[in-house]
């Protein structure tokens, strides 16, 4: 019968097991000098070698050939325990044998001695998935086991254990096998099992893994009746990912905001049944990739994770956006996978995170308004008002007034008029101002605001601007983008070149009082919305 190679090439010895030099070099010791304790904790990700580190431990400390902390693996106890037959050394899986009454039939159990071995061990796998109820029942004997008895609990959810347990226990954590032990260890596997496996898909497999050796040597295992030559191109189909090809012209599009095109890779990788789930999973590793490369170009290539030909292209596309960019588009593909795990139709999900990462839509924020964030913009709004007042409180209402600079569009005006001392009956009222101001909020829209409540009057060609906002008229004076576009809307709707004049219609005091007003309405607008937004 064929036996799957994560089951065939287990690690035996604590020598087999790879990237966790810290906790086997540890057990070993503790082995050789008999000093082992009576519970141990591993915790870590999948496939990081929890289950089998509790396994080698069980044999160690009961094979009587005990070779530098290494089971001999061949004694009676060593071949028994391998084959799963030697009844000291006992197995249970908590996720289904997580209730109170499975933890005091183990507690029963426990009170007898062993029947070949010199320990009873109790190997308790997903300890997290226990109730509550049987956390409880199991204290006791934890903390206070006879002495042949050792437990052995492992987890991938060290969070979910309560501290309790943790504080009776030694505890091991188990970190990522580094992507250049498991490439290599494939390799391996892939010399004895006589597979033609190149070492750019050992390197392929090894990042699709993500730090587990048994999700590697299972895709291996997948890869191996998937073709004879297992390449890079083979693990991408065998996997179900997008190969380089397609993934580096989707992040191309995405960072030149080619909607079009960004949905018919899209398309065309769904046609061929990729799991758009490991897509979205691919484009944010990428992403990350190019964040890394914005913030610490000189340490990036130890900090990445692509392969060596990947590197270029990666610099290439991350020159093209700003570092701002990059890690809000990372954030929509976060919110984006995670929404992919619930949805019925996993392509509109991801097809409608592609729309806002080409920038069709922004996302709005709902986070709550600190109240000190908008007393600085209130208080720095003061000031602004202030030092503006400052300037033109020694000027005079009636001499208050500009004009915008001449271009070509405003020629020399042939009516010579004293702007200063002209009086408003002798003006023509302007008609269709308000028509003018419309278009000029489309192009002018923050001196366009300024002109609140203005009107205009004209003579010869020359006009004039009354406004009761005293602000317009230092923007007169200094904008002359914007002075230069009011001219030309102005010529645009009238058909007439003009001279642009302003004048304020209020004096300093009464501009004073209005300001007042405002920021008053705008404090207590701010903090009533700030309220009701804690609430």
């Amino acid at each position: 019968m064929y036996k799957a190679l994560y089951r065939k090439w287990r690690p035996l010895t604590f020598d087999d097991v790879i990237s966790q030099e810290h906790i086997t070099d540890t057990l070993k010791n503790q082995i050789k000098n008999n000093k082992t304790a009576h519970a141990y904790l591993f915790t870590g990700s999948r496939g990081t070698g929890k289950t089998t580190c509790a396994r080698i431990l069980a044999k160690a400390v009961n094979c009587p050939n005990m070779r530098d902390g290494n089971p001999c693996l061949e004694c009676e106890i060593c071949r028994e325990a391998d084959d799963g037959s030697l009844t000291d050394i006992i197995e249970i899986d908590a996720a289904s044998n997580n209730s109170v009454d499975d933890i005091r039939d183990l507690r029963d159990g426990a009170v007898y001695s062993p029947e070949k071995c010199a320990y009873k061990i109790y190997i308790i796998d997903e300890v997290h998935m226990l109730s509550p109820s049987a956390f409880n029942a199991f204290l006791k004997i934890m903390e206070e086991p006879p002495d042949y008895v050792k437990f052995i609990l492992a987890t991938t959810e060290i969070h979910k254990v309560p501290a309790t347990i943790l504080s009776r226990c030694q505890r091991y954590d188990f970190r990522r096998i580094r992507q250049e032990d498991i490439a290599k260890r494939l390799e391996y596997i892939a010399s004895q099992e006589n597979l033609n496996l190149t070492a750019d898909g050992a390197a392929m497999i090894a990042k699709i893994a993500d730090g587990g050796m048994r999700d590697a040597v299972s895709l291996l295992d997948q890869c191996a009746v998937y073709g004879d030559n297992i390449d890079s191109k083979i693990v991408s189909d065998a996997a179900g990912i997008a190969g380089n090809e397609y993934l580096y012209s989707l992040l191309e599009a995405v960072t030149d905001s080619d909607t079009p095109k960004a949905l018919g890779i899209t398309g065309d990788l769904y046609d061929m049944s990729k799991d758009l789930t490991r897509l979205c999973e691919e484009l944010i590793m990428q992403m990350r990739n190019i964040m890394l490369i914005k913030v610490s170009p000189q340490t990036a290539e130890s900090l990445i994770i692509c392969m060596p030909d990947e590197l270029a292209k990666l610099k290439q596309i991350s020159e093209k956006s700003d570092l701002t960019a990059v890690m809000q588009k990372l954030e929509s593909l976060q919110k984006c996978r995670e929404r992919m795990r619930n949805v019925l139709n996993k392509r509109v999900e991801f097809e409608m995170c592609l729309i806002r990462l080409c920038g069709n839509i922004c996302e709005t924020s709902h986070e709550t308004i600190d109240n000190s964030e908008i007393y600085d913009k209130i208080k720095s709004l003061e000031e602004r008002i202030n030092q503006t007042a400052n300037v033109q409180k020694n000027v005079r209402r009636e001499v208050l007034t500009a004009s915008a600079p001449v271009t070509e569009n405003t020629p020399e005006p042939t009516v010579k008029i004293d702007i200063k001392n002209v009086r408003e009956d002798e003006l023509t009222p302007c008609t269709q101002w308000d028509e003018i101001l419309q278009r000029f909020m489309k192009a002018r829209p923050s001196m366009a605001g300024s002109l609140d409540g203005s009107y205009a009057s004209t003579k010869g060609n020359v006009m004039i601007i009354f406004t009761p906002n005293r602000f317009f008229i230092p923007l007169l004076k200094n904008d002359k983008e914007s002075a230069i576009a009011l001219s030309r809307t102005v010529y645009e709707v009238l058909g007439q070149k003009f001279r642009i004049a302003g004048r304020c219609t209020t004096t300093e005091e009464e501009q004073k009082n209005m300001v007042e007003r405002l920021i008053n309405k705008a404090k207590n607008s701010n903090i009533e919305t700030a309220v009701d937004n804690n609430i």
